[in-house]
């Protein structure tokens, strides 16, 4: 209660100009301030005011050109009290940002950051805070910025401060577009490596469905020493569905021999890689696991480079499921 009091001290003090002994003047007018006041605030103030004293002015006069005058208002009444209205911060956060930095005021600084992060920023102005973020030493702002400007690139480029840019500062946009093309590759690369990861991902599901239904038996399918649960709820392994048909087409294709068939030879395929995953010596459930490891003793260079180099990636996606699955049992647990 006692600091809003003050505060309101303050601002009565600038409002009402009692004893100012400071002329600012501004493109549109005069705004009356306080020497000591200023001063106290801002390093640059208190040298400005150091030199009109040596130049021996009666009057101390400051001029702070080229923002609107109501600006120049808000900024020195912030020096004061701390205080703003909302609706002066949206209108003119763009030239406190500024006279923030000019005249050495952090705080200030600090509180404009704030509000063009937390709503402020637009498509519209972001270019121009992108350029103030930079010369202003506003490394957050200028960070923010450009992300927007990258993920927004074709509405950002349409709009006049784009546009106003590209006139008065070409290396600039020529910075900004080699980023935008620099992260399209990335965003690129990023989906062709989760492609291929779920690609992976779905192997090592077939390997799991493959062990299960040659091994303990599904509801519909599985060896003939088993008794088939009919009568048992879904399945718990996600691939056990589609490669239950594919085996059953295998089983019965009249190409499969002879590699005529696509489906055919996936199920060849599938077949070798559980052979090369399997680490049973003998006595594997899964049919020609025996016949594809004594394959091996035979294969080129070419086909167990290309194997290997298949087997690691599934393993390795075997493992960063594994991962995934504990760290969810764990924030689930918490």
């Amino acid at each position: 209660m006692a600091s809003e009091s003050i505060r309101d001290l303050w601002d009565r003090l600038f409002t009402e100009g009692y004893r100012a002994d400071v002329c600012i003047h501004t493109n549109n007018g005069i705004i009356p301030a306080h020497a000591s006041i200023l001063g106290t605030a801002s390093p640059v103030f208190r040298q400005m005011l150091r030199q009109s004293r040596n130049r021996g002015c009666r009057k101390k006069a400051i001029s702070i050109r080229g923002v609107p005058h109501h600006a120049v208002y808000v900024f020195l009444r912030f020096l004061y009290s701390s205080c703003y209205e909302k609706e002066e911060m949206n209108q003119y956060v763009m030239h406190l940002l500024v006279l923030s930095h000019v005249f050495g005021i952090p705080s200030l600084k600090k509180v404009c950051v704030q509000k063009l992060e937390k709503g402020l920023l637009t498509l519209e102005n972001v270019v121009d805070a992108f350029q103030l973020g930079e010369l202003c030493d506003a490394p957050r702002l200028s960070l923010l910025c450009h992300r927007v400007i990258v993920n927004n690139f074709q509405a950002v480029s349409a709009t006049d401060g784009w546009k106003a840019m590209r006139q008065s500062n070409p290396s600039l946009e020529k910075d900004l577009v080699e980023s935008v093309v620099e992260a399209d590759c990335k965003k690129r690369e990023m989906l062709k490596k989760m492609a291929e990861r779920k690609t992976y991902l779905q192997l090592h599901e077939a390997m799991q469905a493959l062990v299960h239904i040659c091994r303990d038996g599904c509801r519909t399918i599985g060896p003939h020493d088993k008794v088939l649960k009919r009568s048992a709820g879904p399945c718990s392994y996600p691939a056990c569905r589609g490669l239950e048909s594919l085996v059953r087409h295998f089983a019965s294709c009249k190409k499969r021999v002879l590699g005529g068939c696509g489906h055919c030879k996936r199920m060849w395929q599938l077949l070798e890689l559980h052979s090369r995953l399997c680490e049973e010596r003998e006595g594997c459930k899964v049919p020609l696991c025996s016949h594809f490891k004594d394959k091996l003793m035979h294969q080129s260079r070419k086909d167990e480079v290309k194997w290997k180099l298949l087997v690691s990636k599934v393993l390795e996606a075997k493992i960063c499921s594994t991962a995934h699955f504990r760290n969810q049992e764990m924030n689930f647990s918490h």
